[in-house]
């Protein structure tokens, strides 16, 4: 790279860090100035504009700010006081921003609770929550139902947006309430520190546990990612990702909120009708997570795929494998790409870097960004220490994990963590770098390029040890995907007797009558040996959590096994050298070590 393209990368690096810092300059622990605060100031300078927009109807900036005026004054007919939580078991609909905004500009905690959950899973969030009442949505009311015998007790509940005989009014009790905004002085001793609302992880391994996102948090996401994308009230964000999840929820919300813009709420995301609501309902910015790219990307064209007026898509899990070819396609300007995780304190955020990358850290910003990767043995599963006892930091191009550095004083380095406090301090590594500092474990491998761009690896635990060699999922997963009539790959790693490490398995779904043969040269191709999937399963759908996240835990539990899978399975004979149908016959032979892999 020239001296000239040197120049230009490092100016566009700067003056984009700046911009962004300067949106923020204001953010700060100690504050009172919260985040209703903010999105009032919003409401009064864009009264008129759409706020919100649904298949129905849409709000206007001073109409959503009415609802949630009734809202607040709601909670507090209910004797709720700052610091009490109310959860929320909404779907995605045209009042659920209006109902956590309303709740917070009394002070009370909206906890969100994941609308796909069921039973004990559903039970476990809202008896973590410590919420007070429940809010129920009409449409949700069976699944509610579901949990009711495993919550643990102690929580009024209450449906909205239709009547139930089991339950009280919601929308009878709302429509009693006064418009008007309470004072303010009912937020008054509240800072920025506080807590502003309780999200979930999305439980791809375990139970779910409750993340405390303070107004800091809310306040940096809404305005990062708004001054990020240039946001203006012409703007009409689309959300298809769930709005309990921070990044339809706030990063996306807050694109709109934060400038005057509208946005789009669909109730969940559909391959068929994408372009449909994109182009009929004008869309300029789109909120995506990886794998939605990816479905669109092996869906059928449509005729109005390059017809919209998409600027911008925001959102993270967009592999190399994927972006060139997604925004190649569809015409899209402008991709955002970044990292962050709900309950962290690192965020990173692609502005103009190469393909691929999350976000930069250039050596000479280490200081002001609380971001680095040190080293981390797959095989054993514990960071490398050097020989005086310190963790090390990576080279460029090796992988490791991702930490952030815990500042005490400093607001945008806080770490919150869980409502769980043993949880939390699980997630801390000290004495890293020097005697007495504290840093926060993402649990997410990284490696960055020689000018400190920082690109995705794995999920520890998705990075796997075969033949004395570290294999990325990530890695197995891209080159699985470019092979024409695989729709989708989910690698992961299983245990063989007589082996060490595990060998790899992929979860595909595929077009019908897909070409293993010409697969299996594909792969041999595209992979060292290494990290050749020793097993296929083809699969009709590939299981994800709400958030699209891949859930591996079940399929890793299941392994190879014909006796238990019902799906099909074949592995990469070596006696063939092809992938076979694996019968249990030859399910058998591995378990007796016959086979040699």
């Amino acid at each position: 790279m020239g001296l000239w393209a040197n120049f230009k990368r490092e100016f566009s690096y700067i003056r984009n860090s700046r911009h962004l810092l300067a949106a923020v300059k204001d953010v700060d622990a100690a504050s009172s100035n919260l985040l209703p605060d903010d999105i009032e100031k919003t409401v009064d300078k864009f009264p008129t504009l759409p706020a919100f927009i649904d298949t129905d109807w849409q709000w206007t900036y001073a109409q959503f700010d009415s609802y949630a005026n009734q809202v607040a004054h709601w909670a507090q007919s209910r004797g709720c006081s700052p610091g009490d939580t109310v959860a929320i078991f909404v779907g995605n609909r045209l009042e659920y921003v209006a109902l956590w905004y309303g709740l917070s500009k009394v002070g009370v905690v909206p906890a969100l609770i994941n609308f796909n959950l069921r039973a004990k899973a559903l039970a476990h969030c809202v008896n973590i929550s410590d919420a007070k009442l429940t809010i129920i949505d009409h449409d949700l009311l069976a699944d509610w139902q579901s949990c009711e015998d495993f919550l643990e007790g102690g929580q009024a509940t209450i449906c909205a947006f239709g009547a139930s005989k089991h339950y009280g009014d919601f929308d009878a009790e709302l429509s009693a309430m006064s418009e008007q905004r309470p004072p303010h002085s009912v937020r008054a001793g509240l800072k920025a520190s506080d807590m502003l609302m309780k999200m979930f992880t999305s439980g791809t391994t375990g139970l779910p546990k409750a993340a405390k996102i303070a107004h800091t948090r809310a306040q940096y996401y809404f305005r990062g990612f708004a001054t990020g994308a240039r946001c203006t009230p012409k703007d009409r964000v689309l959300i298809v990702l769930p709005l309990y999840h921070a990044t339809g929820g706030l990063c996306g919300v807050g694109m709109a909120l934060s400038y005057g813009g509208a946005v789009i709420v669909r109730p969940k995301f559909s391959v068929s009708s994408f372009w449909d609501e994109v182009v009929d309902y004008g869309a300029t910015i789109f909120m995506y997570v990886g794998e939605l790219c990816r479905f669109l990307l092996s869906a059928p064209a449509h005729p109005k795929e390059r017809a919209h007026k998409l600027r911008y898509i925001v959102g993270n899990g967009l592999g190399r494998d994927v972006w060139e070819d997604f925004i190649t396609r569809f015409n899209i300007p402008n991709v955002m790409e970044f990292y962050g995780a709900t309950e962290g304190n690192i965020s990173l955020i692609n502005l103009g870097g190469p393909v691929g990358s999350v976000g930069r850290i250039p050596d000479y910003m280490r200081k002001k960004i609380n971001g680095d990767i040190i080293r981390y043995d797959v095989e054993t599963g514990t960071h490398i220490k050097g020989a005086d006892g310190f963790y090390q930091r990576t080279e460029p191009g090796e992988v490791g994990e991702l930490i952030g550095e815990i500042r005490p004083g400093e607001t945008r380095f806080r770490y919150d963590g869980y409502e769980n406090k043993q949880a939390t301090n699980k997630k801390i590594l000290r004495n890293v770098y020097v005697k007495g500092d504290m840093w926060f474990r993402t649990g997410d491998l990284l490696w960055r390029d020689e000018h400190g761009y920082y690109f995705f690896a794995d999920r520890m635990g998705d990075t796997y040890r075969w033949k004395a060699e570290n294999v990325s999922t990530g890695e197995v997963a891209a080159a699985l995907s470019a092979f024409e009539g695989v729709q989708q790959a989910n690698v992961y790693g299983v245990a063989i007797p007589g082996y060490d490490g595990r060998a790899g398995m992929a979860s595909l779904v595929c077009d019908e009558g897909v070409d293993l043969k010409a697969l299996h040269a594909h792969i041999a191709r595209e992979l060292p040996s290494y990290a050749r999937p020793v097993f296929l399963r083809i699969s009709s759908e590939t299981d994800t959590t709400s958030t699209f996240k891949y859930r591996k835990a079940n399929l890793v539990k299941q392994g190879f096994d014909p006796a238990v899978i019902k799906d099909g399975l074949y592995v990469d004979h070596p006696d063939t050298g092809g992938f076979e149908k694996l019968t249990r016959a030859i399910f058998k032979q591995i378990q007796q070590s016959k086979l040699k892999f």
